[in-house]
């Protein structure tokens, strides 16, 4: 036997199959794919594909590595609290808590907990409880004798709100008496008929009472920040030269930052309200230097801001 006549057994092998060749050969015309276009070459895959409508895997939202239930921290600064502290809006003989903070006005709301953080001083000695804190911001705290204890307690919401004094109620009105009998010679006796009695405009009473309260609080930021002399009268007449505009967030406060809001506060106020006649530039310049003193307070209300200008210019008593 030689080596060419090695061969493997009946049945070892089987000739490859050559598809496309005819429809009598068992393979032709699809070739065994099934389908012609697209599907029957190689390389495609047709996976999602919902006939030109947005497939479901692009139409459904994208979460990514975001919780869901992700928990929102409310963060408050050591400058913050060190403002809060110095205007004694806080009872330092008790634990600050996010409810205190709130009730207080230093925070607007405290979402899922507190969070301290920031550099700086403090005055004063604080005992924190709060959901987490910055290590800075603890050791500035500690270095002022102060504490801050970490509680993972979510603050009630019941209590973030303001507390309201409460209505007095509404006395019932007096029923009137039965008439009674008329003798004959008070009945013959003409009767000298009453004035009827005046009664006072409910919407004059109400409004002398208590329309302009909403200056106090600017009247007492003005007087614990800037002038400790303040006059009363010139904010409430403020307050009343503003008037619809302090509802409105935006129109609340002076943004020092913008030109436009600069060049509004020059024009309406300086220019039409005050009556200054000087160049521009001189009165840019004024604005920039209440901005200047108003920096400490971040959120700059408007009524002080114009107090500021009017002290500034001595026209206090011309508003």
């Amino acid at each position: 036997m030689r080596l060419n006549e090695l061969s493997d057994n009946p049945g070892a092998t089987k000739a490859r199959l050559r598809v496309g060749r005819g429809i009598g050969s068992g393979k032709g015309k699809t070739g065994g794919r099934g389908v012609k276009g697209q599907k029957s070459r190689s390389g495609v895959a047709i996976k999602g594909f919902e006939g030109g409508q947005m497939p479901i895997h692009m139409r459904l939202p994208k979460r990514g590595f975001n919780k869901p239930n992700r928990k929102k921290w409310a963060e408050l600064s050591i400058a913050t609290l060190n403002r809060a502290v110095e205007a004694d809006k806080l009872d330092l003989s008790k634990d600050v808590d996010a409810v205190a903070l709130v009730q207080a006005g230093v925070l607007r709301r405290a979402h899922d907990g507190v969070r301290l953080i920031g550099g700086g001083e403090l005055s004063k000695a604080v005992k924190l409880v709060v959901a987490g804190a910055t290590p800075g911001a603890t050791k500035i705290v500690e270095s002022a004798k102060g504490s801050v204890t970490i509680s993972s307690d979510k603050p009630e919401r019941a209590k973030l709100t303001a507390e309201k004094a409460p209505k007095a109620k509404a006395k019932p009105a007096k029923q009137a008496a039965a008439p009674k009998a008329a003798s004959p010679k008070a009945a013959a006796a003409p009767k000298a008929e009453k004035a009827p009695a005046k009664k006072a405009p409910a919407k004059k009473a109400a409004a002398k009472s208590g329309e302009y309260d909403k200056h106090l609080p600017y009247w007492e930021n003005i007087k614990t920040r800037y002038d400790a002399d303040a006059s009363e009268a010139a904010v409430m007449t403020l307050t009343k030269y503003l008037g619809a505009s302090l509802s409105n967030r935006d129109a609340k406060y002076v943004a020092c930052g913008d030109e436009e809001e600069r060049s509004t506060v020059r024009d309406a106020f300086l220019k039409k309200k005050l009556g200054l006649k000087d160049d521009n530039e001189v009165l840019d310049a004024k604005v920039m230097a209440v901005c200047t003193e108003m920096k400490p307070q971040r959120m700059k209300d408007r009524v002080s801001f114009y107090y500021l200008l009017a002290k500034n210019e001595g026209m206090l008593n011309d508003l």
